[in-house]
């Protein structure tokens, strides 16, 4: 341990932390001015319970003595005088861990925004903080976990912690249901613009920033002369995969939209960020160069897909930037790898242990997450009703009559051609044919 690891591995929990910033005005941003509130809200949230609840048992079970390489075992308040690091006091390493597991919950805000109800968000950002992450993290960055036994390599998060997110991101949106009027009748998807450009960008240049306390941070050490060589490398590949991943995505719309659209190319920085993650400490330059590529066109195409092909309403395309590229940076590892990586003649044994990793977290999420939100559904409900999703979740889930009090929207929602005012037609039009099948249901009972 030393001085410049504590100062090193603080400043770096401070910068993730700043990631809480850039995620809460990216999907703002994505979204309606009437629900701005509620999905600041939401990602503040994320944050305190996470703390809270990863300081109470989530940190134990991920970083504590491994029990059979599944779970480690329960330190509850972090009490007792185990040493979790050699590099740093276990305080401060309870501080850098706990921004991360805040990040994976925060993921899932985006994908379920606008139609959720406020009390069901905060017990599954909770049980994601406390069960779901900690274990699936256990296995992976525990050096007693089952998966880092076989060599499963993911330095900082592309599965552990994107991918996760993402994946509960998706589940949560195929319980929740589209948005009203996200889809004509015909089943094509219309699109529903962000209502602030402006303050995503915001958040993708605070996401980029933190992202350097992220990816370099998790050296946990700044000592020697060899730290000091890998921090340089891994604040190159972080920068090069995100910058190549923005010019993609902007070129990949331009070609397919006529226009370089703004929010592909927030997302595609996004995307090479992501993809990054898990092998920024074991891949060259080079190696970023094309992480980045790789991972722009996995997420373009894979948002096309969710919402086209199955009809899967993502209004910050959380899945297919944090699910589909955290999956698919984590094994391009297996081909990028100086060291064990296909393209450098390692063979196929690294690219099989990153599949098999990627594959069992996804399962763990994907049913943990199914049993959590089927629970939350039948029992205090996950969705807010039609009249609270078209007035916008400000005013009914908090009490704010607008997130921006001194200005006047420029949408004319008075208007009978206005979009709010075809929604809100739509709405009424879906309500009462739901009503008349009901009704004659009943009567057939009779």
């Amino acid at each position: 341990m030393s001085s410049t690891n504590v100062i090193w591995t603080l400043l770096a929990a401070t910068l993730v932390f700043m990631m809480q910033a850039g995620f809460a005005m990216l999907e703002t941003g994505f979204t309606r001015a009437k629900n701005a509130g509620n999905i600041a809200m939401k990602n503040l949230m994320d944050y305190c319970i996470g703390t809270v609840l990863f300081w109470i048992f989530g940190f134990g079970i991920m970083f504590g003595p491994s029990i059979g390489g599944i779970i480690g075992k329960p330190d509850f308040f972090v009490m007792s005088n185990y040493q979790y690091n050699q590099y740093v006091p276990t305080m401060v390493y309870l501080m850098f861990q706990t921004v991360f597991c805040a990040t994976s919950a925060t993921i899932v805000s985006g994908a379920m925004a606008e139609r959720t109800k406020f009390s069901a968000y905060l017990i599954y950002s909770a049980l994601i903080s406390a069960i779901v992450y900690p274990i699936s993290g256990h296995w992976c960055w525990n050096s007693d976990g089952w998966l880092a036994q076989l060599g499963f390599h993911d330095f900082a998060g592309s599965t552990v912690v994107h991918m996760v997110g993402g994946i509960s991101a998706l589940v949560g949106a195929i319980f929740l249901g589209p948005r009203i009027g996200k889809f004509d009748k015909n089943g094509k998807a219309r699109a529903i613009p962000g209502h602030s450009m402006t303050l995503a960008m915001l958040g993708i240049f605070l996401l980029w920033i933190g992202w350097f306390g992220f990816n370099p941070g998790s050296t946990i050490t700044a000592d020697g002369k060899d730290t000091w060589v890998e921090m340089g490398s891994i604040f190159i590949t972080t920068n090069l995969a995100a910058a190549v991943g923005a010019l993609t995505a902007m070129f990949l719309a331009w070609k397919k939209y006529g226009k370089p659209d703004v929010g592909l190319t927030i997302n595609g920085a996004l995307a090479g960020l992501i993809g990054i993650t898990a092998g920024c400490d074991v891949v060259s330059p080079v190696g970023a160069f094309f992480i980045g590529l790789i991972c722009a066109f996995i997420y373009v195409y894979a948002a096309s897909i969710v919402e086209n092909k199955f009809k899967i309403d993502d209004p910050v395309g959380a899945f297919a930037a944090h699910g589909c590229c955290g999956a698919g940076g984590t094994l391009l590892v297996g081909l990028f790898a100086k060291d064990g990586g296909l393209f450098y003649g390692g063979g196929l044994k690294l690219f099989g242990v990153e599949l098999l990793g990627v594959v069992v977290v996804a399962a763990w999420t994907t049913v943990t997450m199914i049993i959590i939100f089927w629970a939350i559904k039948h029992t205090i409900g996950l969705r807010v009703s039609a009249k609270e999703e078209l007035s916008g979740l400000d005013l009914p889930e908090h009490g704010l009559v607008a997130a921006y009090a001194d200005f006047e929207p420029s949408v004319l929602t008075k208007s009978e051609d206005s979009y709010e005012a075809r929604v809100a037609r739509e709405a009424e039009a879906e309500a009462a044919a739901a009503a008349g099948a009901t009704a004659k249901e009943a009567a057939a009972a009779k």
